[in-house]
């Protein structure tokens, strides 16, 4: 690492993120829909076919939208009803022409749903993603080429079904079979001494740009000092192998790592009276604005898995064998999940996230070690940091997601 100050590393020192498990994506080039995609028509779990009028009667005994097996909260949380209060939709579907154009669209609704790629999407996809899970919970995407679900229901069910397979997150079980002998004290002694020295190399700049000089740097330098690496070859860590000793297959996790912690701190420097909280807050405070800003801008928008069998969800059935796109993102901000989605809110009484699971992982450990002593270090070298006159963090990404620079000034 160079002393050089406001250095901002060359992009071909960033790290590797073609080998993320989460970001392998089919492509994105337009296309019909795939061999996989039903040519029956689309039918809601235990309700009538898409062709018939809205408001059908289900067979008896049928789950509504939603229910199906395995949509329970993947957070230990109850999920709220994902279909109450929201018109049945069928997935997406060509424009209607002629008698075709009386079919049971959403009332007052779109007739093709939007995709999470249409332009304006990486600055704003919120609006995209409130339309997909209102009016259209299921919908084929020929730009992923991938069906879609963006529920949370139907995302944290997804994530953990074994009906849906050929992912990995750092968290779920067969991850956290293949962590042993990790150190966690030792884990926490290299990141805490990490953050300290970068947030140090900083302090006395009167101005910094923190995803440069201090994001890019604490994962990768947590790593290294984890596995013995000196400072000088921190960067070919992140492409080589010594990653793997402590990881596994989470070692691709520091790119998406250091996006998370640039969210993270972009969404506590934003609030004066939330700096004010959490600048000596204890561990467990911390912990729920890690988890917060997980939930409301997970660095992961979207992860891709592949279905084993016919899966029931909100809006129809995901036929076998069909690539999924589990919107993460839109998840996140279900309001038949989290109340006020769109805040950010540390104290709020239903917590959740789906970037990592809920099991042990050197990923997600140190991903959680690295917030905290992040705002640690930054508060105790430079206990009048704040963002500089006029910058707001801009968030950018379709399938990752950060902010690209976090403008501040150290002495206030």
């Amino acid at each position: 690492m160079s002393d050089a100050p406001n250095r901002r590393p060359d992009r071909s020192e960033r790290p590797e993120e073609s080998g993320d498990p989460w970001k392998r994506l089919p492509s994105m080039a337009p296309a019909a829909p795939s061999a996989a995609a039903p040519t029956k028509p689309l039918r809601r779990p235990g309700g009538p076919p898409a062709g018939s009028p809205v408001g059908a009667p289900a067979a008896s005994g049928a789950a509504g939208p939603g229910r199906g097996p395995g949509a329970a909260s993947g957070s230990g949380v109850p999920a709220r009803d994902p279909g109450a209060g929201r018109p049945a939709a069928p997935g997406r579907v060509p424009t209607p022409v002629g008698p075709a154009a009386a079919g049971p669209f959403p009332p007052g609704g779109r007739t093709v749903a939007p995709s999470p790629l249409d332009p304006g999407a990486s600055l704003d996809p919120h609006g995209i993603h409130r339309t997909l899970r209102e009016e259209f919970p299921l919908t084929y995407d020929p730009l992923l080429r991938a069906w879609v679900l963006s529920r949370y229901a139907d995302v944290a069910a997804a994530l953990t079904d074994e009906r849906f397979t050929h992912g990995h997150r750092p968290g779920d079980p067969p991850c956290a079979r293949a962590h042993v002998d990790v150190d966690v004290e030792a884990l926490r002694a290299v990141t805490e001494r990490t953050a300290y020295v970068l947030a140090r190399r900083i302090a006395e700049r009167s101005q910094a740009d923190l995803v440069a000089d201090f994001c890019h740097w604490l994962p990768a330098g947590t790593v290294a000092a984890a596995v013995g690496v000196p400072y000088r070859d921190m960067m070919r860590l992140v492409r080589g192998r010594a990653a793997g000793a402590l990881a596994g297959e989470c070692g691709g996790q520091i790119a998406v790592r250091e996006k998370a912690l640039a969210s993270f701190l972009g969404n506590v420097l934003a609030d004066p009276d939330l700096v004010v909280a959490l600048r000596d807050a204890p561990a467990g405070l911390v912990a729920r604005a890690w988890t917060e800003s997980l939930r409301r801008d997970p660095p992961v928008q979207i992860a891709v898995r592949r279905t084993g069998a016919e899966v029931p969800v909100s809006g129809g059935v995901v036929p076998a064998g069909a690539s999924v796109a589990l919107l993460v993102g839109s998840a996140g901000r279900d309001p038949d999940r989290f109340r006020e989605p769109d805040r950010f809110d540390p104290f709020r009484d239903d917590p959740g996230q789906l970037t990592y699971g809920a099991g042990f992982c050197p990923a997600v450990l140190l991903a959680g070690l690295e917030a905290e002593y992040a705002l640690r270090a930054l508060f105790t070298a430079m206990p009048r940091l704040r963002l500089a006159d006029g910058f707001r963090p801009v968030f950018t990404g379709l399938i990752t997601r950060a902010p690209r620079s976090l403008i501040v000034r150290p002495g206030g």
